[in-house]
């Protein structure tokens, strides 16, 4: 099923500098990703986080910035947004419904913020939710392991649920089609 749309979630100079778990591995599939959307002309989105708070992601700030690494080209969109969900008050919904898309390819950071709930939303709203294997990243915390959270979240919450959890080959596959 070829992608109607590529959404990368947060992927910002402040938490890219943090050096999430396997941060080179994810801006290599995010990069590939990108260069294969582009190539095909399958649209690329980005969304944006905003704080308010002394230190976060303020915006205009460098480290709200989207990493350079994966900077957007001119005409791609951006939706800033406030909250987890990549949905509320951002006009992305209205935005995929205006290009007619249905399956959505998601990545981005964090696993088990930003990215889980736009999933389940994006479910909701009836996307058809594609996630590349190890297309999210986030951060150790007191009781997980950035990796194991990592696995939990594609494995034990989203695949088979809210989205399917494929390896970058296929999606690959599938957008040149």
């Amino acid at each position: 099923m070829k992608p109607d749309a590529l959404i990368v979630i947060d992927v910002q100079e402040g938490l890219v500098n943090e050096h999430p778990y396997h941060e080179n591995e994810l801006i290599e599939i995010i990069q590939k990703l990108l260069f294969t959307s582009r190539s095909h002309k399958v649209p690329v989105i980005y969304i944006q986080h905003e704080e308010e708070e002394e230190g976060g992601l303020v915006h205009g700030s460098e480290a709200w910035q989207i990493a350079k690494s994966i900077a957007p080209q001119p005409g791609e969109k951006i939706f800033e947004k406030h909250f987890n969900s990549a949905f509320r008050k951002t006009g992305l919904h209205e935005y995929l419904q205006s290009i007619g898309a249905q399956n959505i390819v998601l990545c981005g950071m964090q696993a088990e913020y930003c990215v889980d709930v736009t999933t389940k939303v994006a479910f909701e709203l009836g996307y058809n939710v594609r996630i590349p294997v190890d297309g999210t990243a986030t951060y150790d915390n007191k009781l997980f392991s950035a990796s194991d959270m990592v696995k939990f979240f594609q494995w034990y919450i989203w695949h088979n649920r809210y989205a399917q959890v494929v390896p970058l080959e296929e999606l690959i596959a599938d957008i040149e089609k």
